[in-house]
């Protein structure tokens, strides 16, 4: 016997090729090898070290140098908060948690929301191990609210569930329960263009080329603004019809039984024909969503379902407010059409009634402002149990694109994925996979499989060409968002 064989033999162990098995289970071991061998695999045994001389010893030092090494997660502890804020989707921030390990998770603050909803929610997290995602999420949850008030709890779960991928080294869906799918699929807005040959081609483009497989596209009674004899009330509320801009009594913030606007059967004509000419061109295979209706009652809203039922859309969306569950259930029992809503709820406590009732076919929430990774996979099994299917909003930058991806891979319920930036060039470039995949491959995205975390890092050179004009800070630091200054508890 040779003395690397006396060696292997004085271990337990009969060749080299089964070192790595022991140390990857310990517990077949006994104390002294088990010892030495945790000692080994944790200490890293320095590969070319000139105080690794012997021949046993090099042996040993071949079969560990695989041995991943990432951190300690029961000591891990959350040290700062910072952000930045892009230009996507106007204005969309993006915040990063680091640790005391050297590891930082992203997180994203929904579209449009204030990165203060997530700075203020530093004081109450530093300290704390980011692997207790759930006992971290429940004590703040309660400073979420509906829509984008909840973007600063749901970009700092996101970020946790980055940090305890990295800290056990598994993806984010395997924290989740693990996958059902290896691609996540997409959907994306059909092009805009007044000239029908033009449309032909950018669909062309947006189908073969890109590869996308469902479209979405918007029927509003915007179109029918200029157009005599299309809708009645509608000069009450001035020429513009704005969905997101005005004061508190503006048509934007009246909600839809309250404005007293009717399309007329001239306007339906034209929305129908609107939708008609997509569906010439794509061709039946392709399922087509709509949404952005306009602000107009329930009875109205049947009227605009019925005469679109025989292009067989794949969805009508948000039909009235999703707080309505009664008028939403009253819309679904009317039409053929399924029907969604849910992109601006906070959490399952807030779908359930939609859910319970069958108010809608489909449930449609966005991550970043549902509650999270596993808030949302919890609103999709719940929805699944009631046979209901979960299609996913997402209008943000890749963090929150790819928290959407690992959800979507645990969720059996799931259909689709929007993606708001399909036509921004550098939309992609802001990230780096850390797996070297690719983000979006020919209208799917390919789901993790080995990196941890999300599976990204940031592109820091591309993503500071695009920080917001108001805010050109990145990542700098937010000491006075250290200092908590209030009892959080909501009960006596």
């Amino acid at each position: 016997m040779n003395p690397s064989q006396k060696f292997l033999s004085r271990l337990g162990l009969k060749d080299h090729e089964n070192i790595e098995e022991k140390i990857n289970k310990p517990a077949e071991t006994d104390n002294p090898r088990r010892s030495f061998l945790k000692k080994s695999a944790l200490g890293g045994i320095a590969l070319g070290s000139s105080v690794m001389l012997s021949p046993y010893e090099e042996l040993i030092a071949q079969s560990t140098q695989k041995v991943r090494r990432y951190s300690s997660p029961s000591d891990l502890k959350i040290t700062d908060m910072r952000y930045c804020v892009t230009t996507v989707l106007g204005r969309t921030a993006i915040i990063r948690i680091d640790t005391n390990q050297g590891i930082y998770g992203l997180g994203e603050v929904r579209d449009g929301a204030d990165p203060r909803y997530a700075l203020m929610l530093k004081s109450r997290i530093l300290g704390q191990n980011p692997c207790n995602v759930e006992m971290l999420f429940k004590s703040l949850k309660q400073f979420g609210g509906q829509a984008r008030q909840a973007g600063g709890v749901c970009a700092v779960e996101m970020a946790l569930w980055d940090i305890c991928g990295k800290a056990y080294n598994v993806p984010a869906w395997q924290l989740l329960g693990g996958r059902y799918r290896d691609t996540i699929r997409i959907y994306a807005d059909t092009p805009e263009s007044a000239d029908l040959e033009q449309f032909k081609e950018r669909v062309k483009f947006r189908t073969v080329d890109q590869g996308y497989t469902w479209l979405k596209m918007d029927v509003s009674i915007g179109v029918l603004r200029n157009i005599p004899g299309t809708m009645v009330n509608s000069k009450f509320w001035g020429s513009s019809l704005a969905q997101w801009s005005g004061d508190y009594m503006s048509y934007a913030n009246a909600k839809h039984p309250f404005t007293g606007i009717q399309p007329t059967e001239k306007g339906l004509e034209i929305l129908a024909k609107r939708v008609a000419d997509v569906r010439a061109v794509i061709g039946d295979e392709i399922p087509l969503s709509t949404d952005h209706y306009g602000h107009f009652d329930l009875n109205n809203m049947i009227r605009l379902g019925r005469s679109l039922e025989k292009y067989r859309l794949a969805w009508v969306e948000d039909m009235v407010p999703w707080q309505y569950t009664q008028q939403h259930k009253t819309i679904t029992d009317a039409l053929e059409t399924p029907t969604l809503t849910g992109e601006d709820i906070y959490l399952l406590e807030n779908f359930k009634p939609l859910i319970d009732s069958h108010a809608v076919d489909i449930i449609h929430p966005d991550l970043a402002s549902s509650g999270g990774l596993l808030e949302t996979k919890r609103i999709g099994d719940y929805a699944e149990e009631k046979g209901i299917a979960m299609a996913m909003h997402q209008a943000g930058t890749p963090v929150s694109f790819m928290a959407n991806v690992h959800c979507a891979a645990a969720t059996q319920n799931f259909l689709a994925l929007e993606h708001h930036s399909v036509d921004l060039p550098w939309w992609e470039g802001l990230v780096k996979t850390t797996d070297g995949r690719k983000l979006i491959n020919k209208g799917f995205a390919p789901v993790p499989l080995s990196a941890p975390g999300l599976g990204i890092e940031l592109n820091e050179e591309e993503l500071k060409k695009h920080l917001h004009a108001t805010d050109k800070s990145y990542f700098a630091p937010t000491t006075e968002w250290d200092e908590k200054r209030s009892h959080d508890r909501t009960w006596s």
